[in-house]
């Protein structure tokens, strides 16, 4: 997993609450297992017309936010079914931050084991960042994981936020479960070194 240090891009405004997963990503896109691809199906309904073609009046298909890292949204977003291809689908277009004011527990859960950061903020902050985001000439912000701050576009004094302690430190080693379990990896192996000698019938292929 990419560690995540420091993002500094574009911040795509998405004023809309209980965007479920569905929404991210229909259920269409689930068949496959691979993590790349599936930013084109993200928000498809949103995104695309019945005849494929643009919608134009959709935030991600105007310009400087095609070039989104960070996307600015409403309350309770990720609900619905706890699909992973959700922050695939995010990452796979280029999302690597969500600021919202809710987030859905297994949405919020799965951002973090795959590289990419929920922050959560109060109403009123990301209204305040939400407006940048819309009105800003360039919406460049940066969002500083080590210092726990987002610079915006005006300049403006920067928005503290705050991150779990732990999943924090994973973010910014690039750890997910795979990469925490093999950091254990000599205590695995001695392990299994001292059972294949104790409970040999544990181990028929060692015999």
């Amino acid at each position: 997993m990419q560690p995540f240090r420091k993002l500094t891009g574009i911040a795509a405004p998405l004023p809309l609450v209980n965007v479920d997963t569905d929404q991210i990503i229909p259920a269409k896109w689930l068949k496959t297992i691979e993590r790349t691809g599936l930013g084109r199906g993200l928000f498809e309904s949103l995104r695309y017309r019945e005849d494929g073609s643009e919608n134009p009046d959709f935030v991600l298909n105007r310009e400087p936010y095609r070039r989104a890292v960070i996307l600015i949204t409403g309350e309770n977003f990720g609900c619905g079914s706890s699909r992973e291809h959700a922050p695939w689908a995010l990452l796979d277009f280029g999302i690597r931050c969500i600021i919202a004011p809710s987030f859905a527990d297994i949405f919020f859960n799965n951002c973090f084991k795959n590289g990419i950061l929920p922050i959560v903020l109060p109403q009123e902050t990301v209204d305040l960042l939400m407006h940048e985001a819309e009105s800003a000439p360039e919406p460049v912000f940066t969002v500083d994981l080590e210092e726990q701050l987002v610079q915006r576009p005006s300049g403006n004094e920067p928005i503290r936020f705050e991150v779990d302690p732990f999943k924090r430190q994973c973010l910014l080693e690039g750890l997910d479960d795979i990469g925490l379990t093999l950091q254990k990896l000599a205590k695995i192996e001695a392990f299994e070194r001292s059972q294949r000698l104790q409970q040999p019938w544990l181990w028929p292929s060692a015999a």
